[in-house]
């Protein structure tokens, strides 16, 4: 085995890529520990695979995670350190949140810039994360008392550069209703070079033209948590079934069906055969719109804007329908419980299934998703909900800038309010809309062959025409490699 991947936390978007690399990659060999404890992973999982991973003459290159201690790793292992190593980030601890400055344990952070010093190739998920990353090294290192280092952002920068996540988007034509179908059917896979560049240009407003037109109905489908579909936990979740406003289609059918209308009661004749006035015909009230939540349930995703958000509009007597997926870890922040009660009437689904197509067919069923993150590195479960047709709506700030244009990022809670306020009012309108970010771009038919140059026994770099560089051993680019790395 030639590459050897090392992942010291197997869970979630780290065994995403693990695993897309060890099917893809030829001669590829996976060391791993389970996804649990992320903070004893980050202390101490350097010792641990200076134990189990065999001495191999075989092995060439090691990619590893920045959970990985990887300054550590070679120290122990002097024969792992003479393989070109790569490193990637899921995410960083300089500017990873936290409640309160004097919690942040200076030891993460410090051991992701000691990987990156012996690491040969440094890659991360986004243009934001790497320069969230190397702009924050100097400010980081100005807790510490005296002698602080200097100049270390210049020695990792030429080292880096940016190499989405790939994510492997399914086939999900199965599970979309009739509205969702016919936008395909018109040609609805918009590519937005802008978006995917990151400069984070407006694409055009909402059709709202589009909302005076007739909407065809639609059933709602099944739910599973987050990215959390790629997660294999082994807690389960539920369904709650509210009261009011539920599809009642067949849970084991995927094929969209039209909601059921109620019969009208015919009026009375005053005597027999007698014929009333005609009455004019309501035109059916459209189903509520639907609200996905997809993430972990954890502060740093901001549950709580999300559910003070749904509570105003719940107070104001709007119609809508809430599933709230995503992983569940030990410690659930309390107003989970708490807007399970008060939004029990508007739940269409709550917490984790096992299946990612169960996951898939909520998302399809969703019209709107949101995102109250206060931190994001990436966010593939909200790729994943616009490739099954949700219309987006984001912070302007972390990552979402650099993929999604203005339409669909808000700057004030009031702002995500009030967009929302008006879906549930002309929820006709999202579903009118084609979303105009391309999926694709982010996809591991696009961002393979990337993968497999850079864990090439000789590596190579990508300038920001996308041609390739070679990278020598010692981890220093020719000269033609863009000194910081673009996507």
């Amino acid at each position: 085995m030639s590459v050897l991947l090392v992942e010291p936390f197997y869970g979630g978007s780290h065994k995403q890529l693990i695993d897309l690399l060890k099917e893809n990659i030829d001669d590829c060999v996976v060391y791993s520990l389970p996804a649990k404890k992320w903070h004893w992973r980050a202390r101490t999982s350097a010792l641990h695979f200076m134990q189990n991973i065999p001495e191999s003459p075989s092995y060439r290159v090691l990619l590893a995670s920045s959970v990985l201690n990887l300054a550590e790793l070679v120290a122990l292992r002097p024969d792992l350190g003479r393989l070109r190593k790569v490193l990637y980030f899921h995410e960083n601890q300089l500017v990873y949140p936290v409640r309160r400055s004097q919690e942040r344990d200076f030891q993460y952070g410090y051991n992701q810039v000691l990987s990156c010093l012996v690491a040969d190739t440094v890659l991360f998920n986004s243009s934001f994360n790497m320069e969230s990353f190397l702009t924050s090294v100097p400010s980081f290192f100005k807790t510490v008392p005296d002698h602080r280092p200097k100049d270390l952002g210049c020695l990792i920068r030429p080292k880096c550069q940016v190499l989405h996540f790939p994510i492997r988007f399914p086939d999900v034509t199965r599970f979309l209703p009739e509205h969702k179908l016919h936008r395909i059917s018109e040609g609805s896979h918009v590519t937005c070079p802008a978006a995917a560049s990151g400069d984070g240009s407006s694409h055009g407003q909402l059709d709202v033209a589009a909302s005076s037109r007739s909407e065809p109905h639609s059933g709602s489908a099944e739910e599973s948590g987050q990215h959390l579909h790629h997660h294999h936990h082994q807690h389960q979740g539920t369904v709650v079934t509210p009261v009011l406003e539920r599809d009642t289609e067949d849970q084991t059918d995927p094929q969209p069906h039209p909601l059921p209308q109620p019969l009208a009661t015919l009026p009375q004749a005053s005597h027999p055969g007698a014929l009333e006035p005609s009455q004019p015909s309501q035109p059916p009230q459209p189903r509520p719109l639907h609200i996905a939540w997809p993430h972990r349930w954890e502060h740093d995703k901001d549950p709580e804007l999300f559910f003070r958000t749904l509570l105003k509009l719940k107070d104001g007597g709007l119609r809508f329908q809430v599933s709230v997926l995503g992983e569940t870890f030990t410690d659930v922040p309390d107003i989970f419980a708490e807007a399970r009660v008060a939004l029990e009437d508007h739940i269409l689904h709550w917490g984790y299934l096992p299946t990612k197509d169960d996951y898939l067919k909520v998302l399809c069923s969703a019209d709107v998703v949101i995102s109250t993150a206060k931190h994001e590195f990436f966010g593939v479960a909200m790729l994943e909900a616009v490739h099954c047709g949700c219309y987006p709506l984001c912070p302007k700030a972390l990552v979402y800038p650099e993929i999604f244009p203005a339409e669909y990022l808000y700057s004030t809670p009031d702002q995500l309010c009030k967009r929302l306020r008006g879906f549930c009012k002309r929820p006709d309108v999202v579903r009118r809309h084609t979303v105009k970010v391309d999926t694709h771009v982010y996809s591991w038919e696009v961002l393979g062959d990337r993968f497999r140059s850079v864990l090439s026994v000789t590596g190579h770099s990508f300038s920001g025409d996308g041609s390739q560089a070679e990278v020598n051993p010692a981890g220093a680019s020719s000269p033609s490699m863009q000194p910081a790395g673009v996507s």
